[in-house]
C-alpha cells in the first residue's frame, strides 16, 4: 500500500477518525440519495469502517505520546536493578514465564507456549544501538538453542543493526513499543 494514500494515512491516524469518515458518508447518503437507495449509499462508508477496526485494533493498549514521553524519561533516569525490575514485572504481566540468566549477552529467558526467547537490556539507555551486542545476542540465543531474540532500549539503532536484526528475525523493542510494554509503570508527569 503507498505510504501516502488515504486509507494509509487512516491507519496512521486515531481509529475514531475513520469511524467518523464512514458515519458522515452514512448521513450524507441518508440525506440525498433516494430511499431506495440509502442502503447502497450507507454501504460505500464500509471501507472506512473496516480501516477503523484496524486501527483501533493496533492502537489498543498503547500509551498516548505524552505518555510515551514519561515512561521514556522515567526509564533514562533509572538504574539497571529498577529497569530490570520493570522489564521483568512487565513480560510477567503480558504472560510470559521470566527467569533471569544475567549472561553477558542476555538478561532473561522469557517462555510462552512452549517457545523460549532470551531477552537483552543491558544497554537499555544508549542513544543508538550498534551491531555488535545483536551479534552477541544472536549468538546467546545459538548456543541456548532459544526460539527468538528481543533486544530492548530506550534509544535507536543503527541502520546496519536493524538490518541484521531483520536477516535474524530478532525482534527490536525501543521508543514507542518499549513505552507500550511498561505501560504500566508509575511515573512523574513531563515538565
Amino acid at each position: 500500500m503507498n505510504q501516502n494514500s488515504i486509507f494509509a494515512m487512516l491507519l496512521r491516524s486515531p481509529w475514531w477518525i475513520s469511524a467518523g469518515i464512514a458515519l458522515f458518508i452514512a448521513l450524507i447518503a441518508a440525506a440525498v440519495v433516494p430511499r431506495p437507495y440509502v442502503i447502497y449509499g450507507i454501504f460505500t462508508g464500509f471501507p472506512f469502517i473496516v480501516i477503523s477496526v484496524i486501527a483501533l485494533r493496533r492502537q489498543w493498549g498503547k500509551p498516548s505520546a505524552t505518555r510515551a514521553a514519561e515512561i521514556l524519561q522515567a526509564v533514562r533516569a533509572m538504574s539497571w536493578r529498577d529497569f530490570s525490575v520493570e522489564i521483568e514485572n512487565a513480560l510477567k504481566r503480558d504472560g510470559f514465564e521470566v527467569t533471569r540468566i544475567n549472561l553477558p549477552d542476555a538478561d532473561f529467558s522469557i517462555t510462552s507456549e512452549g517457545r523460549t526467547a532470551l531477552v537483552s537490556c543491558k544497554r537499555w539507555k544508549a542513544a543508538s544501538t550498534g551491531i555488535e551486542v545483536l551479534r552477541d545476542l544472536q549468538k546467546a540465543r545459538e548456543d541456548k538453542a532459544a526460539h527468538d531474540a528481543f533486544y530492548i532500549t530506550s534509544g535507536g539503532f543503527t541502520q546496519n543493526a536493524m538490518q541484521f536484526a531483520v536477516e535474524n528475525k530478532m525482534r527490536l523493542v525501543h521508543g514507542e513499543g518499549l513505552a507500550k510494554l511498561l505501560r504500566k509503570m508509575k511515573t512523574e508527569p513531563v515538565k
